[in-house]
């Protein structure tokens, strides 16, 4: 990882200035358990992490924007200017902050100078902990600081949602500008993604550490498999509906769900609402546990989470289920399960601090038998959201 002065110098060679700029750092995200729920009116548990995206920035006298990121160096620096921040497809990565900064101005914050920004992130890249939302309110940051604007977090956190649905044209949820725009300290987040209403829980480790490991499986099939299981829980959603008068599976408890899933006709449509029902309770007691200071409870959920992305909504595949299961039978591991959409990407375990090295040779030993190459570990804290650096984090 780069240094805080290794990013200074970095940015005035770059930026051919001796000017001291200001240093802004956006995390990345995990989520601890709810997946698959956002979309079904349900709630999500992320939090904050210690990877992320550095921003260094200053003001420029003129109207000129320039963008540079030290993961993209062969795209060397990246330039529009405030009167033309339309997307452009050869401007790659900088279209997230070109999209932040369109959409402050036509919400009438005064952004009325260019700017100079040199971007660090290290976040792997695709591994599903949500590069691009860190980018989006990193910029966010910036713009708030540099320009003195007085913006509430949340209105931030919708416009670097509304960056990726209207200006980028995913269709992503909430959770990610939420939890990177929210993120606390040592806590999850349990957050309604219908109502926007959350809580924070706090996450006491005692002496174990959070642990990402990036199964390296290109995620080729997410997209497609993502649409086909909203379209299977909104076919389930329409059956239920003949009945109950709910607008999500979200408003279901669990009995409910088995007094009435006959009414699913289609066998695999009632899996995925039954996932869906499962997992929100999973995940609302999963802050109850938490509170208590249960987090061997908590680890239990986490694997039962994993059980039902398995068999029940069929998003893991074996890369991610052998990741679960060798963790499962190592000593010192109390949950592991899948993060993300699936089918590649990342999985997290929850492990004893003097049983890491071990389990992380295990697991690359199994995996790179079974699959022919290895995965990736990154241990992580839990973090504070988007904030500007401090001035001692300068020297």
């Amino acid at each position: 990882m780069m240094t805080q002065p290794n990013l200074l110098q970095a940015y005035q060679d770059i930026f051919q200035t001796a000017d001291t700029p200001r240093s802004f750092f956006a995390p990345g995200r995990i989520n601890l358990i709810g997946e698959h729920t956002d979309y079904n009116g349900g709630h999500v548990f992320p939090a904050a992490i210690s990877l992320g995206t550095y921003a260094i920035a200053s003001k420029r006298t003129d109207h000129t924007l320039r963008f540079y990121s030290m993961n993209f160096p062969d795209a060397g620096i990246i330039e529009c200017t405030l009167s033309d921040l339309s997307y452009h497809v050869d401007h790659d990565w900088a279209n997230f902050p070109k999209g932040m900064i369109q959409l402050f101005i036509a919400n009438g914050f005064t952004i009325d100078a260019g700017m100079d920004i040199l971007f660090y992130g290290n976040i792997p890249n695709g591994a599903g902990l949500s590069s691009s939302a860190s980018i989006e309110m990193a910029t966010g940051v910036v713009l708030e600081e540099l320009f003195n604007l007085t913006i509430d977090r949340l209105q931030m956190i919708l416009l670097g949602q509304k960056v990726e649905n209207d200006y980028i044209g995913v269709n992503s949820g909430i959770m990610d500008q939420f939890a990177i725009g929210k993120g606390k300290q040592d806590h999850a987040m349990l957050l309604d993604c219908q109502t926007l209403e959350f809580s924070y829980a706090p996450v006491e480790l005692n002496g174990y550490e959070i642990v990402i490991i990036n199964s390296n499986k290109q995620r080729t099939l997410a997209g497609s498999k993502y649409n086909e299981r909203r379209a299977e829980c909104e076919q389930a959603l329409m059956d239920l509906r003949t009945e109950l008068p709910i607008d999500s599976l979200g408003e279901l408890t669990g009995e409910q769900f088995e007094q009435h899933k006959q009414l699913i006709a289609n066998d695999i449509s009632r899996k995925r609402a039954k996932h869906a029902v499962y997992e929100n309770e999973r995940t609302m007691r999963a802050l109850s546990e938490l509170e208590q200071g249960h987090i061997e409870a908590f680890g239990k959920l986490m694997n039962a989470s994993h059980v039902s992305l398995r068999d029940d909504y069929e998003v893991t595949g074996p890369e991610l289920d052998k990741i679960a299961e060798t963790a499962w039978n190592h000593p010192g591991v109390i949950g592991a399960r899948m993060t993300g959409a699936g089918f590649g990407g990342c999985a997290i375990a929850i492990v004893q601090q003097e049983q890491i090295d071990s389990f992380k040779n295990t697991l690359t030993s199994a995996y790179s038998e079974e699959f022919g190459y290895a995965p990736s570990f990154y241990e992580t804290k839990i973090s504070d959201g988007a904030k500007e650096l401090v001035k001692e984090w300068q020297l």
